[in-house]
């Protein structure tokens, strides 16, 4: 059933804790929140701003371990619901990427429906810091997809709960770094796995997206000898990598990348979804390892995966070096640190796979195992 139109109301918000406050239809909300596969979050709030267009969800799933820590994706949804939906799903995958990350931080999200290009405004994101500051601490935010280092300088100026700032502005910068750099950690422990050495030297790894992670991606799968074959909606991004490094080869697109003959590690590092029922089937790569948050379409799809015997490397997990590196930034930000807790990302995975290898489940499904373990303790010390 889908939501209700946002409350015509300035400013107004619907918040679910304890006692549920609705005055907008939310039977749909609910559902969602609730009842759904997706439900059990502790809190979602609804914001919109009049004057300047304002129209965004903030979910906070799980806060046992700490407050809520996660981006800001500006999207133009094709409906509120499917906005709400995505904010309550890249919330529940904020709370295990935390845990796994040894963060003290719980699982939010939050996302702003629309187009960047068209409707981004420095009213509109002082609007959203102000609903983000309204909460207290409970939610902490930073970049995502459509979300930059200089937006975050704005909504900082009306929230002091703001990460990835710049570093003229106390930030830490571009998170994208170390979440490159994480998702190459994963990619060796995925090798060491399944090939029994930790190099990607003479493998041919496919990364679909190149923009804000995945450029990073090509540059340490170059460097460590790799094979790179990439793709990209956007041509700028592509000729970004290739005016770089003309050795690289481009494909059409995400459908021919992932049938390309001798294909070793498949990245997805573009939007959620990737691994589904028409992909996985025709997938030619050993491995999946990339940066993209929820890349399984469903539940069962990484059960597919290892029917087909190919091993995922869980996107939460090894996409987690951008969240480490904002988290550090509410302490003090030191790089280096940050750097050090990231390459730990390579253990956390062959953790993973030896766990999964010892239960005989998927590897996604060992790695939720972990994370749920870590927050009931954190739950059980309360």
């Amino acid at each position: 059933m889908p939501i209700g139109p946002l409350h015509p109301q300035e400013g107004f918000t619907a918040s679910y804790l304890g006692v549920t406050t609705v005055t907008a239809s939310s039977d749909g909300v609910l559902h969602t929140l609730f009842r759904s596969e997706q439900g059990g979050h502790e809190q979602v709030v609804l914001c919109q701003d009049r004057a300047s267009g304002l129209k965004a969800v903030i979910a906070l799933h799980n806060t046992d371990l700490g407050p809520g820590l996660g981006g800001t994706r500006f999207y133009p949804y094709e409906s509120e619901e499917a906005a709400v939906a995505d904010a309550l799903n890249l919330s529940r995958g904020m709370s295990y990427k935390n845990a796994l990350a040894g963060l003290d931080h719980g699982g939010g999200k939050a996302v702003i429906i629309g187009d960047p290009e068209l409707i981004k405004t420095e009213e509109l994101l002082l609007a959203y810091g102000r609903f983000v500051a309204s909460l207290g601490g409970r939610y902490v935010t930073a970049c995502d997809v459509g979300t930059y280092v200089a937006d975050m300088d704005v909504v900082a100026r009306e929230c002091r709960w703001t990460t990835g700032r710049s570093p003229e502005n106390g930030g830490a910068g571009d998170s994208s770094v170390l979440t490159a750099f994480g998702v190459f950690q994963g990619m060796r422990a995925s090798a060491q796995h399944l090939w029994g050495d930790p190099t990607l030297r003479g493998r041919r790894v496919g990364v679909a997206g190149v923009g804000k992670v995945g450029h990073y991606l090509v540059e340490h799968l170059l460097e460590d000898g790799a094979e790179v074959v990439i793709t990209d909606v956007r041509e700028e991004s592509v000729r970004r990598v290739t005016d770089r490094h003309p050795q690289v080869t481009v494909v059409a697109d995400t459908e021919a990348l992932i049938r390309v003959e001798g294909l070793d590690i498949y990245a997805p590092c573009a939007l959620g979804g990737a691994l589904n029922d028409e992909s996985v089937p025709v997938l030619t790569a050993s491995v999946v390892c990339g940066a993209a948050n929820n890349q399984l379409a469903h539940p069962g799809v990484e059960k597919d995966l290892q029917d087909r015997g190919i091993l995922y490397a869980p996107d939460y997990v090894v996409n987690a070096g951008g969240v480490i590196q904002v988290a550090d930034e509410l302490h003090g930000f030191d790089f280096d640190r940050c750097k050090k807790k990231a390459a730990k990302i390579f253990d956390t995975t062959l953790q993973i796979f030896a766990r999964a290898k010892e239960e005989g489940v998927p590897p996604a499904a060992a790695a939720d195992r972990i994370a749920e373990q870590r927050m009931a303790e954190a739950r059980a010390r309360r």
